[in-house]
């Protein structure tokens, strides 16, 4: 199945609009070259939409370097800004060497292989664009002498937690089996940080790692694997949800454009290493989740079911890993996107694309 696009769209234009009256210093990028990686992707398109927006509402004249690996792909997702002469793309893999002429102020680096199927088919792949990215990147600003360099980073450097916690705030690290090569993803992300605390370390680049939860909406891929594209592939195709278990595993659902806020909030107020990016109202279990979205379109009379059917009668909440994102809101940043409302725009932005296509 081919990725969902990101073409603008109704739902898009009005996520952009709310990250932009967010009340942040947006002049700070006035005239800032900002090169984003993995731009093709549902989180770091969003970040190019928003820096191009901020050019069309303030006139802030900022340059944005899109980095995607594959250029086919790119050319269909980031059509609507291809031709725009305040964005060019670039097409590499970020585990090789970069060489991009001009300024770069800001690097935003969100290439990396998020997909749980792409951790046990290409591991190597997987910890090269954390690993070697990083690296190439942060050696980048040291030449570029950057202003600074934010990695989107992930829930999964937290390892298992203790079975009672409901929150995990940035400073609770557990442990995971380092010899499974699905470790490659989580044990990644974690070195990457680490090289973003030498760099600063070393060199002064400021560095911004934001931690994002499950986010879901506009841009993500229907065949990417993870609960809340499957359950939105069922609804945009009019499907019952069937879930294989319980659905007990308790996690934070965060809308992309409130996820995309924060990430500018970290960037533009932090001060901190390190931020969690996460709904606290969006703390909920799959099978929660799993009503929600057959509730976006009650006309259709969607139902949720279950392949085996003690899993419907038995339901016990125990499997939690819900982000503390207190250290975020501290900086200004509220979500503003509740769970329902967010579902209904990711379904109706898929609804869009697929009768378009």
């Amino acid at each position: 199945m081919r990725p969902v696009s990101t073409l603008s769209s109704s739902v898009v234009a009005h996520d952009l609009d709310e990250i932009l009256d967010r009340d942040l210093p947006w002049s700070d990028l006035s005239g800032c070259s900002v090169l984003v990686t993995g731009a093709s992707g549902m989180l770091p398109s969003y970040a190019v939409h928003t820096l191009l927006a901020l050019n069309d509402r303030h006139g802030l004249g900022i340059t944005v370097h899109g980095l995607v690996r594959n250029e086919e792909k790119a050319r269909r997702l980031l059509a609507d800004v291809l031709d725009r002469p305040d964005f060019h793309l670039v097409v590499q893999d970020v585990s090789d060497l970069l060489d991009l002429p001009g300024p770069v102020d800001y690097v935003i680096h969100g290439a990396s292989a998020a997909r749980p199927a792409l951790h046990g088919s290409q591991p190597v792949m997987t910890i090269k664009a954390n690993l070697l990215g990083t690296f190439g990147l942060l050696d980048l600003c040291v030449a570029k002498a950057s202003r600074g360099f934010v990695l989107m980073s992930s829930a999964e450097v937290y390892g298992a937690q203790p079975p009672e916690t409901e929150l995990i705030d940035e400073e609770s690290y557990g442990g995971f089996d380092i010899l499974n090569p699905r470790a490659c993803y989580a044990e990644g992300k974690r070195a990457a940080e680490t090289i973003c605390t030498t760099y600063k370390a070393q060199y002064g680049i400021e560095s911004r790692v934001v931690r994002f939860g499950h986010v879901y909406g506009p841009g993500m891929a229907l065949d990417d694997g993870r609960v809340q594209a499957d359950f939105a592939a069922n609804v945009v195709a009019g499907k019952d949800i069937v879930l294989n278990s319980d659905g007990s595993g308790v996690r934070t659902y965060t809308y992309v454009a409130d996820a995309i806020a924060g990430l500018f909030y970290a960037l533009l107020r932090g001060e901190e290493m390190a931020y969690n990016v996460a709904d606290p109202d969006g703390l909920v279990s799959v099978r929660r989740l799993a009503e929600l979205f057959t509730q976006v379109r009650p006309e259709r009379g969607l139902q949720l079911r279950f392949s085996n059917e003690s899993d419907a009668r038995s339901y016990s909440l125990t499997k939690k890993q819900g982000l503390d994102s207190a250290r975020l809101a501290a900086l200004g940043w509220l979500p503003v996107v509740d769970l329902p409302t967010g579902l209904g725009r990711m379904v109706s932005h898929l609804e869009t694309v697929v009768q378009g296509s």
